[in-house]
């Protein structure tokens, strides 16, 4: 893939890649962000969309195989709910370690500096982030103020694969589930629309274990 796409003259290997966990609210922003991307918007073959979820150094083979390399993700600015933030080439790896929400800001932390020591570092290298409102919710979905950001982000992502000489089209249509970046199961209408009830489900875990480790607690202090 190095030797295809990273040779001199050839076209700039781009990857796109969205951070963040599902399961967890608006953890899930950057996943959602390539899920629409591929839903919406038809990529040249020199772009690859990328579920990065929170594989951490298993994504190492994506940052030094990219010239390029976009990034959607949750990242806490302390601003305003929904807000958006795009930090670019230097400033990304000594922003990415200020303010860790997840352990998978953490491990891509290690994978960019991995990729550096290793000399396989993407030539040009964006963030497009999001301020979260919510993640104590698992199984929960994207707040809607955080929801409404994703097609401003996808602009934005836009303008900045157009300056580095690639151009998504707008489909007629959206995409079937069957070639997904994100598995059909975890289709964002699918995974809001069968969400148990509170009633049906305890979302922070189970309760009976819960009250069985608050009494174990209770016990041992």
């Amino acid at each position: 893939m190095d030797a295809l796409h990273n040779a001199p003259g050839a076209t700039p290997y781009i990857v796109v890649l969205g951070l963040g966990n599902l399961l967890w609210a608006d953890e899930g922003f950057g996943v959602r962000c390539v899920e629409r991307l591929q839903q919406h918007y038809a990529c040249p073959p020199n772009i690859q969309l990328v579920d990065g979820g929170t594989q951490g150094l298993y994504l190492i083979r994506y940052v030094q195989a990219a010239r390029r390399l976009l990034i959607f993700d949750a990242i806490d600015y302390g601003l305003e709910p929904g807000t958006l933030k795009v930090v670019k080439d230097d400033d990304v790896p000594s922003f990415v370690a200020t303010k860790k929400m997840s352990l998978h800001q953490t491990g891509f932390q290690e994978v960019l500096q991995l990729a550096k020591l290793t000399e396989q570092f993407p030539e040009r290298l964006v963030v497009i982030g999001c301020q979260p409102e919510e993640l104590e919710d698992y199984g929960g979905s994207l707040r809607p103020v955080v929801k409404a950001a994703i097609e401003p982000a996808l602009a934005l992502a836009c303008d900045v694969l157009h300056e580095w000489g690639a151009e998504p089209m707008r489909r007629a249509e959206s995409v079937s589930n069957e070639d997904a970046v994100v598995v059909p199961l975890l289709d964002m209408s699918r995974y809001e629309g069968e969400r148990p009830s509170l009633g049906q489900a305890c979302r922070i875990g189970d309760a009976r274990i819960l009250l069985l480790a608050g009494a174990q607690s209770a016990c041992q202090s």
